[in-house]
């Protein structure tokens, strides 16, 4: 089994009006003349979701933020997965540390919209991570390994399964995690992966999260089991987020 390409996405959060589709069509066209060794994916809010799809930039794909769990019903304010794949996008962030705080978001419901993804065809991008509290207690891999095993369903392969690693404190504060730690608990989840999946498992992507920059880019892709990155900030400009997806012209 060939593994897939590294993938750098971005994640804009509650950031970005109509007038930011001229972001992704500048990184479209910074891709189209430079190129781009990885695949790359923007998720917009679901109010610019129609307006990205629509501009048919052929070369990046574009997915969503959250999904509901079930495909229909009376869920006020809530999108269903089928609804957003309905709309042309290929993937669907789940159990984003900010879901999972703010949300309530168990593993199990992270689990059920995973599977809701996966099941209208989109690749479910699974967050995980510590809090600061976690990891100065020495529970980094514990209670990261265990929202892998918990939050992942029995339906993942490489085709439409993604883990993200953001260690809740990296988040847009700047601060990141060294290499050592980094590459820690890439290993850790790659393990669970492998013991659960098997050959695929050792092919599904890990992404790693947490104030990615173009500064720190190649340091932190270069890791061994980072398949790539969830940028949040860095990924509102095209300047700087094709400064990320850089790095792999970089990396062999």
């Amino acid at each position: 089994m060939t593994a897939p390409k590294a993938l750098v996405a971005g994640n804009w959060k509650m950031n970005g009006l109509k007038a930011s589709a001229s972001e992704l069509s500048k990184l479209n066209t910074l891709i189209q003349e430079k190129g781009a060794k990885c695949d790359v994916l923007i998720c917009p809010p679901y109010t610019l979701i129609n307006t990205f799809v629509s501009l048919n930039a052929k070369n990046v794909s574009i997915g969503a933020q959250d999904c509901h769990m079930n495909m229909s019903g009376a869920h006020t304010g809530d999108i269903s997965a089928e609804m957003i794949c309905d709309l042309g996008c290929e993937y669907i962030i789940v159990g984003h540390s900010e879901r999972r705080a703010d949300h309530g978001e168990s593993n199990e419901i992270v689990k059920a919209k995973a599977v809701a993804a996966q099941s209208v065809g989109a690749t479910a991008i699974i967050c995980v991570g510590e809090t600061i509290e976690q990891r100065e207690a020495g529970q980094a891999l514990q209670v990261v390994t265990t929202q892998v095993k918990a939050s992942i369903p029995d339906s993942a392969k490489v085709e439409n399964t993604i883990i993200a690693y953001e260690p809740v404190w990296a988040i847009g504060t700047g601060h990141t995690p060294t290499t050592g730690d980094v590459e820690e608990v890439h290993q850790a989840v790659r393990d669970v992966l492998q013991s659960r999946f098997g050959d695929a498992g050792r092919n599904i992507r890990i992404l790693y999260g947490g104030s990615v920059k173009a500064s720190n880019a190649l340091e932190l892709m270069s890791v061994k089991n980072v398949n790539g990155a969830l940028v949040g900030g860095a990924s509102l400009k095209a300047d700087d987020f094709y400064g990320i997806i850089s790095a792999y012209d970089k990396i062999g």
